[in-house]
């Protein structure tokens, strides 16, 4: 049933924006609580990566001196890829399009990891 209602918000996140590809909640050990992912994308790979990821931002954020980490942003050639905490023990990742209109984006992912640190 959480898993359900996860996967609802992930839908209504990635309906905000055509820019919007892709969505998962990965818990903090890097596991698919949930997601909206292409059937190309292996959910686990996804999970694994983001955690790592994040670990590692907030291990840099930390060693030098800029306080709490917020998110972490990757471009690509294909795209972005944005990772915020949702709550203690959960990661939103979202996939975007290169021409992304990225003010938007993180607006509504900031709303969407809230909405889940609730639900959570």
């Amino acid at each position: 049933m959480r898993t359900d209602m996860l996967t609802s918000v992930l839908v209504e996140l990635n309906g905000t924006s055509s820019d919007i590809e892709a969505s998962g909640i990965i818990s903090s050990d890097g596991l698919m609580m949930a997601s909206v992912l292409p059937a190309n994308m292996d959910d686990d790979r996804v999970g694994a990566m983001s955690a790592a990821m994040l670990s590692l931002g907030d291990r840099t954020s930390q060693e030098l001196n800029r306080g709490e980490l917020e998110q972490v942003l990757i471009k690509g050639d294909n795209g972005y890829v944005l990772m915020i905490y949702a709550g203690d023990d959960a990661v939103l990742t979202v996939m975007a399009k290169p021409n992304a209109k990225l003010g938007l984006i993180f607006l509504d992912v900031k709303r969407t990891a809230e909405n889940i640190a609730e639900l959570l």
